[in-house]
């Protein structure tokens, strides 16, 4: 029963969508009014990559507050052959991090606004609850009308 519970906890939570092309993170946070966070990873070699995911990425808080108010987009950078990127895929990656993340730093997570402007940024994993992040977030975005 208690497995039933939170399956239908998670299947009633919308969905969180990672973009991984900019371009159309671009086109969707023009259209919906929201701002970008782009999160720089090492999926299967970076230990602080990997901790700020599970511990706050993807903890309900977080994905609470990006479904209605972020557009997100994941630039992963793995290294084991198995999880290699399509040639076009690590392209784009490559591109968005010689705009965003030119010092290669891992983690590194960027808010801009609908334009792609950076409003905020942080290097490595930011020592906070997913509520704290959350704050933060919200803090640094432009008061709505």
């Amino acid at each position: 029963m208690k497995l039933l519970l939170i399956t239908l906890f998670y299947l009633i939570l919308p969905s969180l969508t990672w973009m991984n092309n900019f371009e159309d993170a671009l086109k969707e946070a023009g259209k919906s009014h929201k701002q970008i966070l782009i999160n720089f990873s090492g999926s299967d070699w970076c230990g602080p990559c990997i901790r700020l995911r599970k511990e706050i990425l993807e903890t309900p808080v977080f994905e609470k507050y990006a479904t209605t108010q972020l557009v997100l987009v994941r630039a992963d950078f793995p290294r084991q052959k198995k999880n290699r990127l399509s040639a076009d895929q690590t392209e784009r990656n490559e591109s968005l991090a010689e705009r965003y993340n030119p010092d290669g730093k891992f983690p590194f997570t960027v808010l801009t606004d609908e334009n792609g402007k950076v409003i905020r940024s942080w290097d490595g994993f930011p020592d906070k609850s997913p509520e704290g992040f959350v704050q933060e977030i919200a803090k640094a975005l432009p008061l709505t009308k």
